[in-house]
């Protein structure tokens, strides 16, 4: 497949992509990556045919102990290759499609010593990356496949989340606001009480949170009882597919009173007003992943796709010795 694309105009012929096709995932989407990465810093591959970006990668150059590498940009669910399908393809051309996409993409890359990225759920086939040199760990996330009937969501719940979310509705109040500094330190509370860093900035969270609201792709909830404490909130985002919980946290001192079960539940039902799935970000850790599976969503395998060159091939192996 032959690409057209030059250097110099990929990037906005992919900006211009972003404005018109709704099934790009909402952090692949242009706008996003300049918030994470910075406007300058994040680049794309792209596969053009009869004048159309019909694939794309795009991916964060970055530098290592002075080495170069490819590596996921910070409150990032997922990047990876995004693909548009001709009309009435056979399985078998599908794949042979994606296989000669993905292979152009490749070839894009630049030379680097360590190339690393989550790729979205909803990419499959990763054996052109394969063939290519490239590994994968797989990873899994919950997501509720199907909103638009949302008494069967809720029976699907475990009986004790459904428990928590009837008690709590009696002594709480869900109220949607603007007021992301305070769910900045709901989300610091959190990190605190597990004795981990927060990782990212108010300011940080301010820019990100005001380039969603100009586009209306976010949501934050919080949870408070008669007195007016805050119990927990949450940072919901979408896109025309998906709902993803980006952000949330609760008040240690309120942590047996339901209102994480509950603001959650709200979100779900809000996001089912806006689009199809949600999908809870972050499930790989043991407790986050309890708490996921308890609202009924279905595993889903997503790929951590990397290659590593020289230096960084011993400190893979070391780590896995470890």
């Amino acid at each position: 497949m032959a690409n057209d694309l030059s250097n110099m105009d990929v990037k906005e012929k992919y900006r211009a992509l972003c404005q018109s096709e709704q099934t790009i995932p909402l952090s692949s989407q242009d706008w996003w990556l300049d918030i994470v990465a910075g406007e300058n810093n994040w680049q794309v591959a792209a596969v053009e045919k009869n004048g159309e970006i019909v694939a794309s990668l795009p991916y964060l150059p970055a530098k290592q102990m002075g080495f170069p590498v490819i590596r996921m940009p910070g409150f990032t669910p997922s990047l990876g290759v995004w693909i548009k399908y001709p009309d009435g393809q056979k399985y078998n051309s599908k794949l042979a499609y994606e296989h000669s996409v993905c292979d152009e993409l490749i070839s894009q890359l630049p030379d680097v010593q360590r190339f690393y990225q989550r790729f979205h759920p909803d990419f499959t086939n990763w054996l052109p990356f394969f063939w290519r040199g490239f590994r994968q760990t797989t990873r899994y996330v919950y997501i509720i496949n199907d909103l638009s009937d949302l008494d069967a969501v809720f029976a699907n719940f475990r009986e004790n989340i459904r428990r928590e979310i009837r008690k709590a509705k009696k002594k709480l109040t869900v109220f949607e606001s603007d007021d992301i500094e305070t769910l900045y330190d709901l989300i610091g509370k959190t990190f605190s009480r597990q004795d981990k860093s927060l990782g990212f900035s108010l300011d940080f969270f301010k820019k990100l949170d005001a380039a969603c609201k100009l586009r209306n792709c976010r949501k934050i909830l919080f949870a408070k009882d008669d007195e007016g404490n805050l119990h927990s909130g949450l940072y919901l985002v979408w896109d025309g597919k998906m709902a993803y919980y980006l952000q949330g946290g609760s008040d240690p001192e309120f942590r047996n009173s339901g209102a994480a079960s509950l603001v959650m539940w709200e979100g779900i039902q809000f996001a089912a007003t806006v689009t199809q799935q949600y999908n809870f970000a972050g499930s790989m850790i043991a407790p986050i992943e309890r708490f996921f599976r308890s609202f009924g969503g279905v595993q889903t395998p997503y790929f951590s796709i990397y290659k590593s060159k020289f230096l960084f091939k011993l400190i893979d192996a070391y780590r896995d010795i470890k």
